[in-house]
């Protein structure tokens, strides 16, 4: 009699050879996915860089980092969480059209590759996304007088000797990033706030910092693969760095970076 199926020997060799396949396609698939989401979020950071550098050139003058609240809100009422995070304009209200509601990560703000756990950092666009360099950008106010530093009128290309190898967004913490927070010894110690509490995804230094909780994972295991960020400089471009190139050294002098830098110097 001609036999018309398979018997259970060749099913469960079918199987395991599928299961094999499977095994070792899955890895790769991984780091593929990976690789898509790193270069979305590099095409985010262009597109942010492009928005600020547009600013710059219409104004003469980079927007603030974070602007006292202005007569009028920005569109879609002022982001973050009234808690915990400061209440006003934000850098990119002034060259995007954010939605409070966009938390669906379509928009340039959400970084594809965000590693956060809790629900209220989720719906959060301030954290866990992209972080604009204090040192360029500054804030129109402060409270803690510790910062002062990154307190005044932002600068403008001109201010910037270096536009080429100076970072102006970063893959960041939080929305706001600075020297700073690439630091294992900082000026003054940190506080425990959200501001205070941004970094640069990857970067050694994380494991042994105080992170905002549910953030953890994202600051000490990374974003990209091998703990890579993208970085958008003053000039316009934009690269994927280690993160560990964005640590600054204390040094008997001071403080100091290679490339990308902090500061514009």
């Amino acid at each position: 009699m001609r036999r018309t199926g398979f018997t259970v020997v060749e099913l469960l060799v079918v199987l395991s050879i599928t299961a094999l396949l499977m095994a070792l396609l899955l890895p790769s698939l991984q780091n593929s996915r990976k690789q898509a989401k790193t270069v979305l979020c590099r095409s985010n950071v262009k597109q942010l860089v492009l928005g600020l550098t547009t600013y710059e050139a219409e104004y003469e003058t980079f927007p603030h980092a974070f602007d006292k609240p202005l007569p009028v809100p920005p569109p879609a009422d002022y982001p973050g969480d009234s808690i915990y995070d400061r209440k006003g304009w934000w850098w990119f209200n002034y060259i995007t059209d954010y939605s409070k509601k966009d938390s669906d990560r379509t928009s340039v703000l959400w970084c594809p590759s965000r590693q956060v756990t809790t629900p209220g950092l989720k719906t959060n666009v301030l954290c866990g996304n992209y972080g604009i360099n204090l040192s360029i950008c500054k804030n129109s106010v402060d409270i803690p007088s510790r910062r002062e530093e990154f307190v005044g009128t932002p600068l403008c290309s001109e201010d910037i000797p270096r536009p080429g190898e100076t970072l102006l967004v970063v893959d960041s913490g939080y929305s706001l990033i600075s020297w700073w927070h690439a630091t294992n010894i900082p000026p003054v110690p940190p506080g425990k706030g959200r501001e205070d509490t941004s970094y640069v995804p990857g970067l050694n230094i994380n494991a042994d910092r105080y992170i905002w909780p549910g953030q953890e994972q994202d600051a000490i295991n990374g974003r990209h693969p091998n703990k890579t960020v993208n970085v958008g400089f003053v000039d316009g471009h934009v690269e994927k760095r280690k993160a560990e190139s964005l640590f600054m050294e204390k040094t008997a002098d001071g403080y100091k970076n290679k490339s990308p830098l902090w500061q514009p110097k």
